[in-house]
This record gives C-alpha cells, structure tokens and sequence, in this order.
C-alpha cells in the first residue's frame, strides 16, 4: 500500500509568533521554522503503518516556498521514501492545497491520504475534509487510533463527549490527532540518508491547478494584552468581586 503524507513548514511551536509593521501578516522573516506537528504525527504514523507491513512506500508531498525541501527532508529523515515539493512563493489558501494534492494522488494513486488536522499557522482545520471531497472518498478525522486490515481502514476519532469508531473503504483521507502517537526524533545517520533520498519538484503549473484566492485579508491584529490578576483573602471576597465588579454571578 502506497501513503502520501502531507506536511507543512510552519513557523516553529516554540516561537511567539509577531504580528508585521504594516499589519499585512504574521512576520517570517529570519523566524525559527519547523514541520507542523500535527503533520509530524501524520509522518509518524505513515512510518509506524509501514514498519507493521501494512505499507509499502511513503511519499511526503509540500507546496510552498523553496525552504519547504527543508521540511520534506526532515520527513525524509523521520522514513519517508520520496517526497515532492510543489514550488510556490505565493500564501496558498486551503481549498488550493487541496486541489494540488488532489492532483498529486491522481498521479502517485495511493490508497491512503495522511494529514495533520490542522497546522498551527491558520488553525482552519479545512484542508483534508476539502481533499477528500475533491476526491469523493470516505474521511476520518480527529484520528487517535488506526489500523489497517482487509482493504479498510479502522480508525477512533475524538469528538465531543468520547470517542467514535468507523470503519473506512481504502483509499480514504484521515487526518491526526494529537493522541494518536508521539513522533520520533530523526537520528544523524538518518538525517544523512535522507540527503540522498529522490525529492521531486513540481510547480504549480505543471500540476495545471487553479490557485487564485478566494479570501482577502483585510488586516492582522495581535490578541489584547491580558490584564494582570488579583489575589483574593477568601471565597466571599472573590464572590464578592464576582457579584459587584465583575457582574457575572
């Protein structure tokens, strides 16, 4: 069986994100960046599926700038097989990158689609369900389980009050959670190795997919500073400033 796993090079999780000058966007520039780490446990679990032989090939896809070969190295390095990099300087919207990795499963027809459920630059949480429609196959996301068996996928997902067991015809889109596993870290050699590995470079032309954007950004706005707190002597004090300042008992 054949995976394509889809990353995203983000900036990285430890890094306060800058609002820029002009309030265009958020600041890159000489920004620590780093694989998305929902997309890193889609790696992990490709890897994981592929190690219990219910895999035979693991391909990385990413569209993006030119650093994104970065991050589908680091997949590399982690045990994927291949990658390909779709080149594109502009901010692609999620219905784009659907598109373009609808294109890339029409050329490499794997049987499994593996996305992070979301990346947490723009947190819409819309790029797998939007593939998967594209390529009208079943889904399952907010995975915390998988496995494969008999030509079908049987994942758990995490919804609201506990957890759903389905049942999916392969090929299917799933997209990860955070529970479904902890990634590994790419060792030195395998950093080497993955030097060496085959990465493919498309653009978007080649692909021959519409990108225009449907959403403008009119402007980006850093959260208001939080004020600071009070401490409280007891319970009828905090009721107190609850009932008479706050207003909301």
């Amino acid at each position: 069986m054949k995976i394509l796993v889809a990353v995203k090079r983000v900036i990285d999780a430890n890094v306060k994100a800058r609002v820029k000058a002009d309030g265009s966007g958020v600041e890159t520039a000489n920004v620590k960046m780093a694989m998305n780490p929902f997309c890193e446990i889609a790696v992990e679990e490709a890897v994981r599926l592929k190690e219990k032989g219910a895999a035979s090939e693991i391909i990385v896809v990413s569209a993006g700038p030119a650093t994104s070969q970065e991050t589908l190295r680091t997949a590399l390095a982690l045990g994927a097989d291949r990658a390909i990099h779709i080149e594109e300087a502009s901010e692609l919207e999620p219905l784009a990158v659907a598109k373009l990795l609808k294109a890339i499963v029409e050329k490499e027809q794997p049987q499994l689609v593996l996305l992070g459920k979301q990346s947490i630059d723009g947190d819409n949480n819309q790029t797998g369900q939007m593939l998967a429609g594209l390529l009208g196959w079943p889904q399952g996301t907010f995975l915390s389980k998988v496995a494969i068996e008999g030509g079908k996928a049987t994942v758990v997902r995490e919804i609201d009050g506990g957890l759903e067991t389905l049942k999916l015809d392969l090929p299917a889109v799933i997209t990860t959670d955070l529970r479904l596993n902890e990634p590994r870290f790419a060792s030195l050699p395998n950093i080497m190795k993955a030097k060496q590995k085959k990465l493919d470079k498309l653009s978007v032309a080649d692909l021959g997919v519409d990108i225009a954007p449907r959403v403008k950004t009119l402007k980006v706005e850093p959260p208001a500073a939080r004020q600071a707190g009070v401490k409280v002597a007891s319970v009828q004090e905090l009721v107190n400033k609850l009932h008479n300042e706050a207003k909301v008992i």
